[in-house]
């Protein structure tokens, strides 16, 4: 049975999916030893290389930080391995079994859905426990904020669960790298199936976690929404782990809105379109017409924990575990095996990014932060699901097909609740470097 080591800062170091043994070394001697002996931030000593894991432990989105936690335990069992999953898929060979000659290990902290704690907790890993990259998180909020810090720090952030255009957008950085889709994605993504369901003479009502996510989103779809001939009634800001939304979705039902924009995620989601859906408005006639409902974000945790709730419901994912491509395929057959139930898209994009890292790091022979940039710039990759998919070389952004689903009417279990409706092409949601505002500036090696 493994067990789990304290070090210093409260961090807890395992080593291949085992807990290993590590002596904390005082922080003034290695934070001082790095800086006089190597010419980039936490450059690996001895056998192993550690890598550290944010993820939302507690708060209104601890379930897709668990998700994602599995999987990254998952991704380091075979790098580590040399195969196994989507690395037997992946179009890279380059990993065989380790990286650079070194065995991966993994501290983990708690980003709590707080810009301030996921920073903390990345500031932890990297100064005390010698983290060389920081992946996950699952809010845009948290992600900006980190990425802010590893571009200060010189370290590699691979972003986890960020939708928000900030994060590739205005708030992009040379150290920071992104896997999953955004918002501006899920509109042009969501847009012609939205008038193929519902019309183009509609009103909308949205209802929108209020931090940048949320905003970012709302925006993406008034854009592409409003462009079909929709107007918009109203945009009513909730705060994040709300809980009860009733306050908010009474004034839905007076407004003259006959379509309501559920721009939430986690169980800030479950809980909105559960109460929407218990005040009528799924059933309701507005305007001689059936009332409609979106969800601009799905994932197959939400729509598990919304149930019965979700049938009918459009709205966009990165990826989905009901996809036939091979890599899919592996990847949903291992994390089965291992957990007993398959992956939500948290969980795909983080084990994504955690074989993307590996695989420039081995393909750069060095864990140094510009040569591993320089190797995923640009890259050109297929067999991670969601098809032929490009690293830009501009805004660190991942292009790759999107899923627009829909709660299923019958489905067969727990997990088989959404049903993939359209398959949107990379073309059709590609947009051009310079219309987001990113401005990278270039990558810090922290010297």
């Amino acid at each position: 049975m493994s067990q789990k080591f304290m070090l210093n800062r409260r961090s807890v170091l395992r080593y291949g999916g085992v807990a290993a043994t590590t002596l904390a070394t005082p922080y003034f001697f290695t934070r001082g030893a790095l800086a006089q002996s190597e010419d980039y931030r936490n450059a690996p000593k001895g056998d192993t290389v550690t890598l550290g894991f944010n993820v939302p432990q507690t708060g209104a989105y601890a379930d897709e930080g668990a998700d994602e936690l599995r999987a990254y335990e998952l991704a380091v069992e075979h790098i580590n391995a040399g195969g196994g999953g989507m690395l037997d898929t992946f179009s890279s060979k380059a990993l065989t079994g380790g990286i650079n000659g070194k065995k991966v290990a993994f501290v983990t902290g708690d980003t709590q859905t707080k810009s301030d704690a996921a920073r903390a907790s990345a500031k932890r890993m990297v100064e005390s426990d010698g983290a060389i990259m920081i992946t996950g998180g699952s809010s845009s909020g948290v992600a900006v904020a980190v990425q802010d810090y590893c571009q200060t720090a010189g370290i590699i952030f691979m972003a986890g669960l960020t939708h928000a255009n900030d994060t590739t957008g205005k708030d992009c950085r040379a150290n920071g790298f992104r896997h999953f889709f955004n918002t501006e994605m899920s509109g042009a993504a969501l847009a012609p199936v939205m008038k193929n369901q519902f019309g183009s003479e509609r009103v909308a009502y949205h209802l929108t976690a209020d931090y940048n996510w949320g905003w970012s989103q709302e925006g993406s779809i008034k854009k592409y929404s409003e462009q079909l001939g929709w107007q918009t009634a109203a945009a009513v800001r909730t705060p994040l782990g709300a809980g009860d939304f009733s306050q908010y979705i009474t004034p839905v039902l007076n407004s003259g809105a006959d379509v309501l924009v559920l721009n939430h995620y986690g169980r800030d989601m479950v809980n909105s379109l559960t109460q929407a859906v218990q005040f009528g408005l799924r059933g309701k006639q507005v305007n001689g017409k059936d009332f409609g409902i979106v969800v601009p974000l799905y994932s197959r945790l939400m729509a598990q924990g919304a149930g019965e709730n979700v049938k009918g419901i459009y709205g966009s994912t990165n990826w989905h575990w009901s996809l036939q491509d091979a890599g899919s395929q592996a990847f949903v057959r291992s994390f089965g095996e291992k957990y007993g139930f398959p992956p939500s898209q948290a969980a795909h994009t983080c084990y994504c990014q955690a074989i993307l890292y590996a695989d420039a790091a081995q393909r750069a022979e060095t864990f140094r932060p510009s040569a591993v940039g320089a190797a995923l710039e640009g890259f050109d990759f297929d067999g991670l699901g969601n098809g032929p998919t490009t690293y830009r070389a501009e805004d660190h952004q991942c292009f790759k097909d999107v899923l627009v689903v829909k709660g299923k009417e019958n489905p067969s279990s727990k997990f088989d609740i959404l049903e993939v409706v359209e398959v949107t092409p990379r073309t059709q949601v590609e947009y051009a470097t310079d219309m987001l505002g990113c401005n990278r500036g270039d990558i810090n090696d922290g010297v």
